[in-house]
């Protein structure tokens, strides 16, 4: 049976109550694998629109001077997405009691993540991306506040994919307005 410890309050109160009890050894394995399936899943689902889209239309459309070289958007979406699972991973451990409500709005913005290449470069729809982009932002500010509730880590691994979403949000205004 899981206990609370002296960290919580008492049942009935608003303020969080730590456990006692982690998830064994081999459960915290297989939902790191899990999670690492799914982030790094919306990333190859993410490539299918995207590679074609690169080295083809997206060359021709106008860009701002700060748009970053071609070559370093895989390495970096690479590494969000370890970092995204780690995050996860992390706050799903660190409370595993409330695992639902830890990943809820992770996964909302990881689906965000997901579809904003569909509409960004499947269907070469600037507006809808930066509709989704703008939606992508609030909903990752959620993720990092509930994480931030079960573990202070989980929600500064996310710092990086944070400031990312940011400047591709300022990257998919300035395409919004450069492409009319």
């Amino acid at each position: 049976m899981t206990t609370a410890t002296a960290a919580g309050t008492e049942p009935g109160t608003a303020a969080p109550v730590r456990w006692s009890r982690r998830p064994s050894g081999s459960a915290q394995a297989l939902m790191l694998v899990v999670l690492l399936a799914l982030c790094v899943g919306a990333g190859l689902a993410a490539s299918v629109v995207t590679r074609p889209a690169v080295a083809g239309w997206y060359q021709d459309i106008a860009k701002p001077a700060w748009t970053a070289p071609d070559i370093a958007f895989p390495f970096v979406w690479a590494a969000l997405y370890l970092l995204m699972a780690l995050a996860a991973w992390q706050a799903w451990r660190s409370a595993a009691h409330a695992a639902a409500g830890a990943l809820v709005p992770f996964l909302i913005q990881l689906g965000l993540n997901a579809a904003w290449p569909y509409a960004f470069f499947g269907m070469r729809n600037f507006d809808l991306g930066f509709v989704i982009i703008l939606g992508l932002v609030p909903a990752l500010l959620a993720t990092m506040v509930t994480f931030s509730q079960r573990s202070a880590l989980a929600a500064w691994l996310m710092v990086p994919y944070l400031v990312w979403a940011c400047y591709a949000t300022a990257l998919n205004a300035a395409v919004v307005q450069l492409n009319p």
